[in-house]
């Protein structure tokens, strides 16, 4: 696959372009929550397809993957031929048609969130699950910048989402953090039932690149403390739901 850092990264995010560690234990835990073996699965907003081409070779032929730039779809297809190039607001899949939905990093870029619960919830078949990652609003740093007096900086920037949302939405408009209140809200009125939802703490897999043993320590700590009150803090959601028959 090829790597070019997108135009319009701001906006919607950067897919991944390696698969490392944080990579692989999102797929894991993905694994651990639905149902692949065989299943028919939509990589939900999937970039360049990374997810979905390690979903299809270990798991299953039966993958979709789309986004909404072409060049990422185009990029997906390499491995995905049927890569397509769609809005999340208006999946072009039929209704009640895939057993299982990732959505990794993707709800927060979407121009219309709810209406993109909505039409996740209508292509995923009944009993089928979601697995969706998402920003979560009390982690210390707004991991995609943020803009001031107009021009966007790139990187970490702490204590953003802290803010009263008048605030925060005028540095970071591009995209959302959800408090946990918040992400499920989108599901409201929809047939599904959450099966779980939890926090997480990123791979790092840039730290340790960084600092070696001492990012290990730092990545081990981290996620050593999800499951406890201090997973308040973590970096995503871990938000998994079932539609209702």
């Amino acid at each position: 696959m090829t790597h070019n850092p997108s135009e319009l990264a701001a906006l919607r995010g950067e897919p991944s372009y390696v698969w490392r560690a944080g990579q692989e234990r999102r797929l894991q835990m993905i694994a651990h929550w639905v149902q692949l073996q065989d299943a028919h699965v939509l990589d939900h907003g999937g970039g360049n397809g990374m997810y979905a081409s390690q979903v299809r070779r270990r798991y299953t032929d039966h993958v979709e993957v789309f986004d909404i730039e072409l060049e990422r779809a185009l990029e997906a297809r390499v491995e995905i031929p049927h890569a397509l190039v769609a809005a999340a607001e208006h999946l072009p899949y039929p209704s009640d048609y895939f057993d299982a939905i990732l959505s990794n990093e993707v709800l927060e870029h979407t121009a219309d969130d709810r209406q993109s619960a909505k039409e996740m919830t209508r292509v995923l078949k009944p009993g089928g699950r979601m697995v969706i990652f998402a920003p979560n609003r009390w982690y210390p740093f707004e991991t995609h910048g943020h803009y001031w007096r107009g021009e966007y900086h790139f990187g970490n920037t702490p204590l953003i989402n802290y803010l009263p949302d008048i605030l925060r939405n005028r540095l970071a408009p591009h995209v959302r953090a959800y408090t946990s209140h918040g992400i499920r809200r989108l599901f409201d009125e929809l047939p599904i039932r959450v099966i779980h939802h939890s926090h997480i703490y990123g791979g790092y897999d840039n730290i340790i690149a960084r600092l070696g043993s001492v990012g290990k320590l730092i990545r081990g700590t981290l996620q050593g403390i999800e499951g406890t009150p201090l997973d308040t803090f973590g970096l995503s959601h871990l938000l998994v739901v079932e539609k209702l028959p």
